[in-house]
């Protein structure tokens, strides 16, 4: 039977259980005052409270050892254990008919691939694995019910987090984590992908928790992310290989029970997991070959991210042809239209050579060969537009070019992917 107390250096904790809304119960250690306990068992109770040298973190879903070498686990035992029952594959299946149907919803034509990353996450917990990206503009895709499933299996080794906590110092209550999962995601700022980047495929990191000085801790957290943002949830670039995006289509019929459904199979699956061969072998330091994850859902965000610059601009001369209906094209050097994404956008991230290379790369655009005097619309601090003439040497745009450009960005032109796939 599990002490109640624990001591670990000359710190004493006690083993709580505390309730969820669910009915389950989660364990957590509480610090607690060497008196109190004195008070409420008695003096001689002490001398029997196990005593451990620190704490460790060993993940383990098969042969989990509370206690490694005189260190207290901090890693949580999963409840679950493989079933003794002598099944025959094909028994088993029909047995988890649920899990497996939700595994090919979200997977898809990845469905293997699915398969073998949750049988990694089972029985190899510290392989370093890609970060999963569940995305859909469109509601009741299961997307939260997957991550409320993995919770299930994985138990508390599973955390959700908010978006803002990879820019906190402080990271005591994740960095021992099996799973972190980040629902409604919307990574606006390049650092935090940056930060992203780095922890999934790190084995190490600084953990730190308020009024504590920072420690280095083994690190093997691996990432989900869920949006309802398809193509701008997050910065990467053309080269990425740490992700792993996926569009999950609509669930036609929706079951409220189908949680449940799914945690009573939870034992079966991974008897299932444990039983079945790997699909894929290791290929890479995430384990799957990177052109694998290449899905088009990953193709269309790198797309729409690295050409974050070219879509402001349409939008932007959009504006401008909206705001001065009379004009057919519009004439203006890059600065010009460098300062109306700023005021429209505020953003400052871009220089004129930027919207340069645009104009004349992929729009095949020439300025004038010599300085002349053009007619400037411009958005002024007010946030009117106005008409001034200017000098310089000067594009010109047609509405038309304008209005044929944000209809292909609008519908997003497949021959992209198309042109992703050549790469």
């Amino acid at each position: 039977m599990e002490n109640s107390y624990l001591r670990v250096g000359t710190t004493y904790y006690k083993i709580v259980y505390r309730p969820t809304i669910s009915g389950e119960k989660s364990r957590v250690l509480l610090r607690w005052d060497k008196s109190t306990i004195s008070y409420d068992e008695g003096k001689d109770y002490l001398s029997t409270i196990p005593k451990y040298e620190g704490f460790c973190c060993i993940p383990d879903h098969i042969n989990y050892k509370q206690v490694i070498n005189g260190f207290y686990n901090e890693y949580s035992p999963i409840s679950h254990s493989i079933s003794s029952a002598e099944y025959s594959a094909d028994e088993i299946e029909k047995k988890i008919p649920n899990s497996l149907h939700f595994i090919k919803h979200i997977f898809g034509e990845q469905y293997e691939l699915g398969l073998d990353y949750i049988k990694l996450l089972y029985e190899k917990p510290t392989q370093m694995l890609p970060i999963l990206c569940l995305v859909s503009e469109e509601r009741s895709t299961g997307k939260s019910t997957f991550i409320k499933w993995l919770k299930k299996i994985f138990e508390d080794n599973l955390t959700y987090v908010k978006g803002d906590s990879f820019g906190s110092q402080f990271n005591a209550d994740w960095a021992n984590k099996l799973l972190i999962a980040v629902d409604e995601v919307f990574f606006a700022k390049k650092e935090i992908t940056e930060r992203l980047k780095f922890l999934s495929t790190t084995n190490k990191d600084k953990l730190e928790a308020k009024g504590k000085d920072r420690i280095e801790v083994d690190f093997f957290a691996k990432f989900i992310l869920c949006s309802n943002n398809e193509t701008d949830f997050i910065k990467i670039d053309n080269n990425e290989i740490r992700f792993w995006v996926r569009k999950i289509p609509p669930i036609k019929t929706e079951n409220t029970e189908f949680l449940k459904s799914l945690q009573s199979e939870v034992p079966l699956f991974l008897q299932y997991l444990f039983n079945r061969k790997y699909h894929t072998s290791k290929s890479s330091r995430m384990w799957f070959k990177p052109t694998l994850l290449r899905t088009n859902a990953l193709k269309r965000l790198m797309f729409q991210n690295n050409n974050e610059l070219e879509r402001k601009m349409i939008e932007s001369f959009y504006e401008l042809f909206e705001s001065v209906p009379e004009k057919k094209s519009i004439e203006f050097v890059p600065q010009d239209i460098l300062n109306t994404i700023q005021r429209l956008f505020n953003d400052r991230d871009w220089t004129r050579n930027d919207v340069r290379k645009i104009l004349k790369n992929n729009w095949g655009l020439q300025p004038q060969s010599q300085t002349l005097t053009y007619s400037k619309v411009y958005l002024n601090i007010d946030g009117d537009y106005c008409v001034t003439n200017n000098t310089g040497r000067y594009y010109s745009i047609s509405k038309n070019t304008i209005s044929q450009k944000f209809d292909e960005f609008d519908e997003f032109d497949e021959r992209h992917i198309q042109s992703a796939d050549n790469q």
